[in-house]
């Protein structure tokens, strides 16, 4: 789960790591009023759930307040679009007003599993303000990493490390140790999947702060945390996979026209090859799960078809824990009840897949049977078509 910048730095805030003064605001009356309390300068930052605000004309300095309304009126309400966003872009609906801060020097500090090593890692660069993707593809040597030893944590001597190579100095070595120590802590508390800011800044003043706060949370932690279900702002995912959320459905929207349902991460990754591999292109990734009920299978229909831009649906199932012949009830059932016009074709194996293959044939509907992975990509890529 994804949570804005203003959520991510009020929660950073309670661990140490320090952050400018700032207030969110869901209309230009508010954004203003904030704009008067902090005074000027002052910066007006759209909030959405994408990195490149700023290129996208998302952030603004305003010097005095003239320019902060005039910033404010131009930003809340735009559709923004940034090279994360896609060519639709997100419409701003809520806008941080912060303290403008006189910058000495930018820094990137951010927080991910590393999958090889199996531990997390804190990455740091002095190309502070940059996106981490271009650092790493033009200028791998500038990225610093420390591994965060599993129970231990962050240490201090580790912290130290991080803030003398990025050249901090020595009168502001101690507020850098505590700033990334407490983002270590909140990234291991708050079970996050990555926690970034870029950049961390040093004052001319001498002051280490953090301007920026990006913070992803895993979804299959969420049961721990029920205080940040407020935190998610529906508005800024796709409405598709908001709904399959809602009956445990793992479901991605992509762009193309032969809809995929899947029982397992690693057959969808693989379904989703073997359709391009065919000529096609697959219009979503959705995993089902193992244990898929008649009612998600349902469910899982109707959020396929939902998509205007489907010309055919791949089921691609290995019968384990769901037997074939439920999912053949469940997907003739489904198929009937919402009146599918759409060719489907079905490939499975497994439990019961003799059985599941002749509930299909005597159901009277538009299944096609597959012999095999490959065949069935290659029937439902030409029926698409």
């Amino acid at each position: 789960m994804k949570i804005h910048e203003y959520q991510a730095k009020a929660i950073l805030a309670k661990y140490g790591v320090p952050v400018p003064r700032g207030e969110v605001a869901f209309t230009a009356d508010e954004a203003y009023a904030a704009a008067e309390r902090l005074g000027a300068p002052c910066v007006v930052k759209a909030q959405i759930h994408a990195g490149g605000r700023g290129k996208g004309g998302g952030v603004k300095v305003a010097m005095d307040l003239a320019k902060a309304k005039e910033a404010i009126g131009n930003i809340l309400g735009m559709t923004l679009v940034t090279h994360q966003t896609g060519p639709t872009g997100q419409h701003v609906k809520r806008l941080l007003i912060e303290e403008g801060l006189p910058i000495e020097k930018e820094y990137y500090i951010g927080i991910t599993l590393d999958r090889a090593l199996g531990k997390n890692i804190m990455m740091a660069s002095t190309e502070g303000g940059m996106e981490i993707e271009e650092v790493a593809e033009h200028s791998p040597e500038k990225i610093l990493r420390e591994v965060i030893e599993p129970g231990i944590g962050l240490g201090a001597w580790q912290a130290r490390k991080i803030a003398f190579a990025l050249g901090i100095p020595p009168t502001a070595i101690g507020a850098a140790v505590k700033c990334l120590q407490a983002l270590a802590k909140a990234y291991e508390d708050m079970d996050a999947s990555l926690a970034e800011i870029n950049p961390l800044i040093l004052t001319k003043d001498g002051r280490v702060m953090a301007l920026d706060a990006k913070i992803n949370i895993d979804d299959n932690a969420m049961f721990r945390h029920k205080d940040f279900v407020g935190l998610r702002d529906e508005a800024e995912e796709d409405p598709l996979e908001v709904e399959a959320s809602k009956y445990s459905l793992n479901y991605i929207k992509l762009d193309g026209t032969v809809a995929c349902m899947v029982n397992g991460a690693g057959l969808a990754m693989g379904t989703m090859d073997i359709i391009k591999y065919s000529g096609g292109s697959p219009a979503n990734f959705l995993d089902v799960g193992g244990g898929a009920t008649e009612d998600q299978i349902k469910n899982a229909f109707r959020i396929l078809l939902s998509d205007t831009g489907v010309k055919a649906i791949f089921i691609n199932v290995f019968g384990g824990i769901l037997r074939c012949d439920v999912l053949a009830n469940g997907v003739v059932n489904a198929a009937r009840a919402l009146g599918v016009q759409i060719p489907i074709v079905v490939r499975m194996e497994g439990t019961n897949v003799e059985l599941g293959q002749q509930i299909l044939r005597e159901s009277g509907l538009n299944f096609t049977i597959a012999d095999g992975m490959k065949d069935g990509a290659e029937k439902v890529v030409a029926l698409a078509k």
